[in-house]
């Protein structure tokens, strides 16, 4: 799921292999589903002007929709030959990175759909998420190796050794907005921060979830972290000090 740059819509990926757009404000289903993919779609991105969305599925494939229209643009992206586990956009909009479970990063250009360079590889399996920096020099990838890489955006060559401190697979990878910290989320329950120019871990592995920490996010002041995980909470994390603001978030019943 993912907002739109103006958090005026949302868009929504499913295992009915549809993309659904919102009204953020009203909660309506705006036009009809996006339909082209032939199995689950596992990711949704906003391009930064919100005109566009792309999508990742369990079909290998990267879409690209036109978010007014609604319409398939072009034709879909092919090369992966495993499922597409996350896309994300780069902040200048030119740009798509996409993880998959072929254990490799792919980039495209976001107008002609062409795949930029070679694969970028090094993971030694699946990538489920990827994030390019604030400034879109770098991208961050986390994997089911229970690693995060850090990669050159212009040459796709890898930079340093892969971060390792997670005991599981990394599910969700996000910079903060200065780019100087990673925040990762992984099956071992917990959130970890980085030093995205050293490598380096920040502190202690920041602990609270009772299972599988499955999204990551910074607030745009970069002072917050908020996470979710399937034990149905979300939590909020002091991005300094590591500490854990208040209760977890819950749904009420």
């Amino acid at each position: 799921m993912a907002f739109s740059p103006d958090g005026k819509r949302i868009a929504s990926g499913s295992f009915d292999k549809v993309i659904c757009l919102w009204d953020a404000e009203t909660g309506l289903q705006l036009g009809s589903p996006l339909t082209g993919h032939t199995e689950a779609v596992t990711s949704v991105a906003f391009s930064p002007d919100g005109k566009r969305v792309a999508s990742g599925s369990d079909d290998s494939t990267i879409c690209l929709w036109d978010a007014e229209t609604q319409l398939q643009l072009g034709s879909p992206l092919t090369g992966h030959t495993g499922g597409v586990a996350s896309v994300a956009f780069s902040p200048d909009g030119k740009r798509i990175a996409s993880g998959s479970w072929d254990n490799t990063i792919r980039l495209w250009d976001a107008e002609t759909g062409l795949q930029l360079s070679s694969p970028l590889t090094g993971h030694t399996g699946g990538v489920t998420a990827v994030a390019f920096s604030p400034d879109g020099k770098r991208i961050a990838s986390g994997s089911h190796d229970k690693t995060i890489c850090l990669w050159d955006a212009e040459t796709g060559l890898q930079l340093g050794s892969p971060l390792t401190g997670h005991t599981e697979a990394v599910t969700s990878v996000a910079f903060s907005p200065d780019g100087k910290r990673i925040a990762s989320g992984s099956f071992d329950k917990t959130i970890c921060l980085w030093d995205a120019e050293t490598g380096l871990q920040l502190g202690s592995p920041l602990t609270g979830h009772t299972e599988a920490v499955t999204s990551v996010a910074f607030s745009s002041d970069g002072k917050r972290i908020a996470s979710g995980s399937w034990d149905d909470t979300i939590c909020l994390w002091d991005a300094e000090t590591g500490l854990q603001l208040g209760s977890p978030l819950t749904l009420r019943q």
